[in-house]
């Protein structure tokens, strides 16, 4: 299967004074399963719609495989449909007049496949997507799981060198949403098909990529694994953006910084290089304990006395709201807490767990070793 690689690849729209994709540089391995993550209006859709040949570049280069398929400067241009590739739209975009065998192997039929292979192959994969026993159906009698089923095995059915999947989970209800992710990944490990999937949600991203491609404005923030994207955010905007309740950010910079900010300084003063050109910190929910003694907090941690504001069941887990030194601070457990309103605690946050931040908001590396965290 085939490597995909955009270099330098730039989308204007007629009329737009800003671009939907700038200077984008991306690389797409051979059997990977790539997310594409952002908030609405990103150009994560925009590039998955260039890699299908639904959009043309405006400037840059697109290859796959060996072949470059789209290079303005180069007056090329690869149709969509001489690129093997799957799509499968938010829509599904079945055939409502064919049956769902009809349906599946739709595509070998119009590559004229021999019968007999076209037969076994459209057996083979309705058997391994669950959808067998609904071959003589129409789309309009199966459930919105089943006919994301379909409109997966529909493309599975022709072999393509790469699944391109935007926003495909987006119409089902939670229930559905969690089987289907798990289809997809059992999917990927079945077929080892080159998967680009295209999601706002960060929980479709980490559970199923392999690699993941934060976008915003139309520039990629940060590549990596799930847990390189959410354990070492590469700046601000990864950091607020991957994480559910969301990182609790306390600004430092010199007039800005609160109570909080001038007791965590103090702490790191002594801990880490550079430490004045610290300007925002990160503690992610579930890095921070609370005890109710100060003797049992583990030494060498930051520690600091604070009050319980509020205790949110959330099921199967509980979000605390702490007030420290003036500023509220939000805590995940799934252990249900002995807490109530008004309690008098003492946090307790490893040294690890701080993400330390400049003031553009990049992600101060040097600091990682510094504090005892792990480096990629």
């Amino acid at each position: 299967m085939p490597k995909i690689a955009l270099s330098q690849v730039k989308k204007t729209y007629p009329g737009s004074r800003t671009d939907a994709v700038s200077a984008l540089d991306l690389e797409i391995a051979d059997g990977e399963f790539m997310c594409l993550l952002g908030p609405s209006g990103c150009g994560k859709t925009t590039t998955l719609r260039m890699i299908a040949g639904l959009e043309n570049l405006t400037a840059g280069e697109l290859q796959i495989g060996d072949r470059v398929v789209d290079c303005p400067a180069n007056a090329t241009f690869i149709p969509p449909e001489k690129r093997e590739l799957g799509l499968v739209f938010q829509s599904y975009a079945l055939w409502p007049h064919l049956t769902i065998e009809r349906n599946t192997d739709f595509g070998l039929r119009l590559r004229k496949v021999p019968k007999a292979e076209r037969v076994q192959r459209t057996d083979d994969v309705m058997r391994a997507l669950g959808i067998e026993q609904y071959r003589d159906r129409y789309p309009s009698q199966l459930s919105g799981g089943q006919q994301q089923r379909v409109a997966l095995a529909r493309m599975l059915a022709v072999s393509p060198g790469v699944l391109l999947l935007d926003e495909p989970l987006s119409n089902l209800d939670a229930r559905l949403r969690l089987e289907m992710r798990a289809e997809l990944k059992r999917i990927h490990g079945e077929f080892g098909t080159t998967i680009v999937f295209v999601t706002h949600d960060q929980w479709e991203a980490m559970t199923l990529a392999t690699t993941i491609a934060v976008m915003n404005d139309g520039v990629i923030q940060q590549m990596g694994t799930p847990d390189d994207i959410y354990d070492r955010p590469a700046n601000r905007f990864v950091a607020e953006f991957v994480g559910s309740p969301p990182i609790n950010l306390i600004e430092c910079e010199t007039g800005a910084a609160s109570p909080l900010a001038k007791v965590i300084g103090d702490y790191l003063a002594d801990r880490v290089p550079n430490a004045s050109g610290i300007a925002l910190v990160g503690i992610r929910p579930e890095a921070i304990a609370v005890y109710a003694e100060p003797t049992a907090v583990p030494t060498s941690s930051f520690t600091l006395s604070a009050q319980i504001e509020g205790v949110l069941p959330t099921g199967g887990s509980w979000i605390v709201e702490i007030k420290a030194a003036g500023q509220l601070l939000l805590m995940t457990t799934h252990i249900a807490p002995n807490l109530s309103a008004g309690d008098e605690v003492f946090l307790s946050i490893a040294a690890a767990a701080l993400h330390l931040f400049d003031a553009q908001g990049h992600r101060l590396t040097d600091t990682d070793t510094a504090l005892g965290r792990a480096v990629a």
